[in-house]
């Protein structure tokens, strides 16, 4: 699958990590405001990981409506939330302290054997909510963006431009547990894009995916050429 080549992302190079994550936090506070007054309500999807912390633990301190924002993950992994690897437990401890605990939190994990079971209730909790209005994503050294992992098990059904599906669950290699993910169409139709990373693995990662158009190899390629032009935020 192949990307348009006429949209360019925004690059923004920060001198430091600490000023990549409190300029992060304003712009996307300013996107949901520009949301909240446009629409009285505002939907803000955010990665897991422990790279983020610092910009969602600034984010939680705006001055914002948080009563009328949702709250969602790109992507989590199907354990709950008492699991170390729980990336809704870290959301509670950064984004949703302080003036954020007011948000509503969009679950993607419920009690079951497998995501399938509880798929439909997932996607239907999600969908009122869309499209987000501030999306900020992360990248994987191998090019993977949420949960769209290049040889994931489902990751042609997650990248299809066209496919209907708002959240899909996702097996990879080296993925101990199966994931659930916003779909390529959900994260390309944000109001703004973000791009959230980190350090010259990195940056080398970025450049071959800025390089190319196969979207199964790179499945971040997906959102670099999403309609909105995507903002990068890289720090050395």
């Amino acid at each position: 699958m192949a990307g348009d080549r006429s949209v360019i992302p925004v690059i923004l190079h920060y001198p430091d990590a600490a000023s990549q994550m409190s300029d992060l936090a304003e712009i996307v506070a300013g996107d949901l405001r520009e949301a909240l007054a446009a629409r009285g309500r505002a939907t803000l999807a955010v990665p897991g990981g422990t790279t983020p912390g610092p910009f969602l633990t600034a984010l939680s301190q705006a001055d914002l409506d948080w009563a009328n924002v949702a709250v969602m993950l790109t992507d989590e992994r199907f354990v709950p939330e008492s699991s170390d690897r729980s990336n809704t437990a870290l959301l509670r401890a950064t984004l949703l302290q302080g003036p954020a605990a007011a948000a509503t939190l969009l679950p993607f994990y419920r009690e079951a054997e497998a995501p399938e079971h509880v798929l439909d209730e997932i996607a239907s909790g999600i969908a009122p909510h869309l499209p987000i209005d501030s999306c900020v994503l992360g990248m994987g050294a191998d090019m993977h963006t949420a949960s769209l992992f290049p040889g994931a098990d489902r990751l042609a059904e997650g990248l299809d431009a066209e496919g209907n599906a708002t959240v899909l669950p996702m097996r990879a290699p080296g993925a101990p547990e199966p994931r659930l993910t916003l779909t390529a169409p959900v994260l390309r139709a944000a109001r703004n894009l973000h791009l959230l990373i980190k350090g010259p693995e990195k940056k080398a990662a970025l450049e071959t995916a800025l390089a190319g158009d196969d979207w199964a190899e790179a499945p971040v390629r997906a959102v670099l050429k999403a309609p909105a032009p995507i903002q990068i935020h890289f720090s050395d």
